[in-house]
């Protein structure tokens, strides 16, 4: 077997003159994946390279990937993706992966970022206050995901509301709210997370909805998922597609 045209092309894209070590260690697996990933994958849907490499950036930081996001990021960068949708991509994950798993993420991206000349910290994004982060962060929730959020505070129990409260003041208020990246983009980066983290099956369907309510229609996060396989496996790709399957 020999790595495609097609596959040769798309990499050669992203890490232009990049000598592969692995090419010469483990050939037989480097032409399987390259002609999977860089090939055969991209031959469905039409994202284009720019949201396919934010998308896999957030996929990375779910699943833990640090290697694969350091040189992800370098091809990032390449295609044009900007050092402040970078940042904003890792911002986001803090919600909803947790600052431990994003901090050596942060650090990578920062290192990169400075090895390219580019000085830090990068222009803020920050939309909101203290005083107007859970107005403006529950009026996005309701924004995206309608008459959901109602009933989610109202079906609150006893105690718990600080909960849905947090939500729309830090979640969304915060993160969600800020500039660099629109909703729409931001939405696409969450489903990718949720789907890379695994285990978040209701989280996943409820933003499933919330991207087909903006406009994310079902096809596009199919495209999503197709090109997840290869960096996060068929099982998970497998319950993010049956999440979309089920979602009326």
């Amino acid at each position: 077997m020999a790595i495609s045209e097609n596959a040769e092309k798309n990499h050669e894209e992203l890490f232009p003159n990049h000598k592969s070590t692995l090419k010469v260690t483990d050939p037989e697996l480097i032409e399987v994946f390259d002609n999977f990933a860089f090939d055969e994958v991209l031959s469905h849907g039409s994202l284009d390279s720019r949201k396919r490499l934010m998308i896999i950036l957030a996929s990375m930081i779910a699943s833990q990937a640090l290697g694969e996001y350091r040189v992800m990021l370098g091809g990032a960068l390449n295609v044009g993706v900007t050092p402040v949708e970078v940042k904003e991509i890792v911002y986001q994950a803090v919600p909803y992966v947790g600052i431990a798993k994003v901090f050596d993420f942060l650090l990578a991206t920062n290192e990169i970022l400075q090895s390219r000349g580019i000085s830090l910290p990068l222009e803020g994004q920050s939309t909101t206050s203290p005083e107007t982060r859970f107005d403006k962060g529950l009026a996005l929730q309701k924004e995206i995901f309608g008459e959901m959020i109602e009933n989610m505070y109202q079906q609150s129990p006893e105690g718990q509301r600080h909960i849905q409260e947090f939500l729309s003041a830090n979640c969304f208020g915060d993160y969600v709210t800020r500039g660099g990246l629109d909703i729409n983009m931001r939405e696409l980066f969450t489903f990718s997370m949720l789907l890379s983290l695994g285990g978040c099956e209701p989280q996943l369907k409820g933003h499933i909805q919330g991207n087909v309510n903006i406009g994310n229609g079902k096809e596009l996060l199919l495209d999503v998922i197709t090109l997840l396989i290869p960096y996060v496996g068929y099982p998970r790709a497998l319950n993010a597609l049956r999440c979309l399957n089920e979602a009326g």
